[in-house]
C-alpha cells in the first residue's frame, strides 16, 4: 500500500444528511486543535495500527458517501526521502467505525424528523438545519474530561483549558506546516500531579477529578466495554459513581460518546438559553420548566438538545 490511501464511507439516510451543516458545527471554535475545517474539508489526525495518520474528509454526494484520504503523519518528509516510510498500513475498518461514530453517519434521522415535525419548536429547527448529524466525541476519555473542563465556566475559557491540555500532553505532528494533535491518553494524565494542571489554570478540584478519572480508566475501573454492556440507566449510574461526574456530565457523555438517544443534559445552560430564545420567554426557564418543556422528547432527547444548541450560533 502506498503512503496514501482512500476510504469511502457510506452515509445512512443520505437524503437527510448535510456535510455543510456538520462543518458549521465542527468549525465553531477558533481554539479547536484536534481537527481543522478548510474549503469543505476536515483534517484530523488519529492513531491507526500504532501509527499516527492524517485523515482528510470531504463530501462525495454523488455516491452518498464521505471520501477519506488517509496518509502517514509519522513525519512530514516526501516519499522516498531518508527516514520516510515507503508503505502505509492502516486499519480501514477502524477508520470507517471511527468516522461513522464521530459524525453519526449510520443514523436514520427519519424517526426524529417525523417527531420534530409535530413540535412547534423542533419543527422549525429541523427545517432550518436539515441534515445536521449529532456530531459526537470519538473517545471516551475525551468526552469525560471535556465534560469536567466545561463545568461552571464560560465555553470560551473551557476551550482555552482544553487547548492547553491537548497541546501539553497529546501526540503532536507537523504536517504541511500545520500543527496536528491526538487527544492525550489516560495513562499520560494518570501519571501527573494536580499541580501540573493547576498551573494551567485548572481549578484544584478539576485537576483532581481529571487525574483520578485517568487513573480509574488506566486501572480498568471505567472502560468502553463496561458501558457497552449497560443500558442507559446502568451507564448513567456507573458514571456518576466517579468523582467529578454528575447528572449533567453523565448525560453529556452518554449523548456525545455512547449515543444513548434518550440522554438529556437537563441542567445544561445552553439548552436553557436556546429554549428561552425559541419560546420567546422573558427569562431563562427554571429547571422545573425545562423538565416540563422536554418531558415528551423521550428517545429523541439527544437530537432535540443538539438541534437547540445549534440554534445558538
Amino acid at each position: 500500500m502506498s503512503r496514501q490511501t482512500v476510504v469511502n464511507i457510506p452515509v445512512t439516510d443520505h437524503d437527510n444528511f448535510s456535510f455543510a451543516e456538520c462543518l458549521v458545527f465542527l468549525g465553531r471554535s477558533e481554539k479547536e486543535c484536534l481537527h481543522y475545517v478548510q474549503d469543505g474539508v476536515v483534517q484530523k489526525m488519529i492513531v491507526s495500527n500504532g501509527e499516527p495518520v492524517l485523515m482528510e474528509i470531504s463530501d462525495n454526494t454523488a455516491s452518498g458517501s464521505l471520501r477519506i484520504v488517509v496518509r502517514s503523519a509519522a513525519n512530514d518528509k516526501p516519499e522516498g526521502s531518508k527516514g520516510s516510510k515507503e508503505h502505509l498500513v492502516i486499519d480501514e475498518a477502524y477508520i470507517r467505525r471511527y468516522i461513522s461514530h464521530w459524525l453519526h453517519l449510520d443514523a436514520d434521522l427519519r424517526p426524529f424528523y417525523d417527531f420534530a415535525a409535530k413540535d412547534n419548536v423542533l419543527g422549525l429547527l429541523v427545517t432550518r438545519y436539515k441534515g445536521l448529524r449529532l456530531i459526537g466525541i470519538p473517545e471516551l476519555f475525551e468526552a469525560l474530561t471535556w465534560s469536567i473542563m466545561g463545568q461552571q465556566i464560560t465555553l470560551g475559557f473551557a476551550y482555552t483549558l482544553r487547548q492547553r491540555f491537548i497541546q501539553a500532553f497529546g501526540h503532536h505532528a507537523v504536517i504541511d506546516g500545520k500543527d496536528h494533535y491526538v487527544y492525550p491518553h489516560p495513562a499520560v494524565i494518570a501519571a501527573l500531579e494536580p499541580a501540573t494542571l493547576i498551573s494551567m489554570q485548572f481549578s484544584r478540584s478539576k485537576a483532581d477529578y481529571i487525574i483520578r478519572l485517568a487513573q480509574s480508566m488506566t486501572a480498568g475501573h471505567l472502560t468502553v466495554e463496561q458501558l457497552e454492556n449497560m443500558n442507559y440507566q446502568q451507564a448513567r449510574d456507573h458514571l456518576v459513581s466517579f468523582r467529578g461526574i454528575g447528572n449533567w456530565s453523565a448525560n453529556y457523555v452518554l449523548m456525545k460518546y455512547h449515543r444513548h438517544h434518550q440522554a438529556l443534559p437537563l441542567e445544561d445552560a445552553g439548552l436553557h438559553n436556546a429554549l428561552k430564545y425559541q419560546l420567546q420567554l422573558t427569562a431563562k426557564p427554571s429547571l422545573a420548566d425545562v423538565k416540563t418543556y422536554t418531558q415528551h422528547w423521550g428517545e429523541h432527547a439527544a437530537y432535540a438538545t443538539f438541534y437547540l444548541w445549534r440554534s445558538l450560533y
